[in-house]
């Protein structure tokens, strides 16, 4: 999960797993795998690079047995 924040300064959690694609026209749009749409201000490689960093926090959590 990554938090960004909504144009009306109001911050959300969206699911990362579920982000289909990202836009910049010329605000920040996240297209859901849903079909739902969120318009951010954060710019795509600030979203880009938390959805990574997200990524790797989840690869650090399993420990190989």
């Amino acid at each position: 999960m990554i938090t960004v924040t909504r144009l009306n300064g109001k911050p959300i959690i969206v699911n990362a797993d579920q982000i289909r694609s990202i836009e910049e026209n010329p605000d920040s749009t996240i297209a859901l795998m849903n079909g739902d749409r969120i318009i951010v201000q954060e710019n795509m490689d600030e979203i880009v690079a938390r959805v990574i960093d997200y990524g790797r926090a989840l690869r650090q959590l399993v420990t190989p047995s």
